[in-house]
């Protein structure tokens, strides 16, 4: 298994000469994700997605990307998750396989539409607005009370909880609080959505309650992120960047609280009741 962060030289010019020197960069490495389903005496394998990440959790990415996604509805549908052994010297590593019970049944209309997920975009694969929309069933969520007190403390609390941003300063974070603001999961990654992914399947390997959650994102907040957690019932969102209109559209539907810009001791409402920030 790869290393989340990768040694490399360079050239450093500070006050004096330039100088060789070690530095740290994010590791960055495709992961394709197949899923093993049908009866017992006619399974079959497709791949689903190939996604840039950073290397480790697979386990948890792979299965909060299909419940994100709407693919899957549950763990409870999962016999195994495993990276795959019989595959090139360059893929090891870098393919897992979710073996889903023979009884379950998959839409297989959902990933049809060859979907590849950058680090950058994980919507640019899918086909149109309406096809997104449709994806993102209308759910009435009822997110929790928090504090302005509390609010303004998390990006703080996800920052110095991050290990590998510390050493590369180039990687992205997801992490999930309760309504006091304790940190209960938090996953780095070159990409958001992975991020993202990674708490989701944590949190269901866990059998952690998402009802009453707060997710908070290093970057902005895009579509995606705010339909995995329309998908997954995380009722509150915030961002320390921007949101999009069509996130803000999709949290005003589902009464998802979604907060932008926290940063700097301030923060905006975009969606939500802003008296549930006491």
């Amino acid at each position: 298994m790869q290393a989340p962060v990768t040694p490399v030289e360079v050239s450093r010019s500070g006050k004096g000469p330039i100088e060789r020197a070690e530095d740290l960069l994010v590791t960055e490495e495709p992961l394709e994700i197949r899923l093993d389903h049908g009866p017992v005496d006619d399974r079959r394998e497709d791949r689903i997605t190939v996604t840039m990440r950073t290397p480790g959790d697979d386990r948890e990415l792979a299965i909060g990307f299909l419940l994100s996604e709407g693919i899957l509805s549950g763990t409870d549908d999962i016999i195994r998750v495993e990276h795959c052994q019989q595959v090139k010297p360059e893929e090891m590593g870098n393919v897992v396989r979710v073996s889903l019970k023979p009884e379950v049944q998959v839409d297989t209309a959902r990933w049809q539409r060859n979907f590849y997920v950058s680090s950058s975009c994980g919507v640019c694969g899918k086909g149109s607005l309406e096809a997104v929309r449709n994806l993102c069933p209308v759910k009435q969520l009822h997110p929790p009370t928090i504090t302005r007190a509390v609010l303004l403390e998390l990006p703080r609390r996800m920052r110095e909880a991050q290990v590998v941003f510390q050493h590369t300063g180039g990687i992205h974070a997801a992490a999930l609080f309760d309504p006091a603001g304790k940190l209960l999961l938090l996953h780095e990654d070159v990409g958001r959505h992975n991020a993202v992914d990674k708490v989701i399947g944590a949190a269901q390997l866990a059998d952690l309650p998402l009802v009453d959650r707060l997710l908070l994102v290093s970057g902005r907040a895009g579509f995606e992120l705010v339909q995995k957690c329309v998908m997954a019932g995380i009722p509150a969102m915030a961002a320390v960047g921007a949101p999009s209109s069509l996130a803000v559209q999709l949290a005003k539907d589902n009464l998802l609280l979604l907060i932008g810009f926290l940063r700097d001791d301030r923060f905006n409402v975009y969606s939500g009741d802003p008296a549930l920030i006491a």
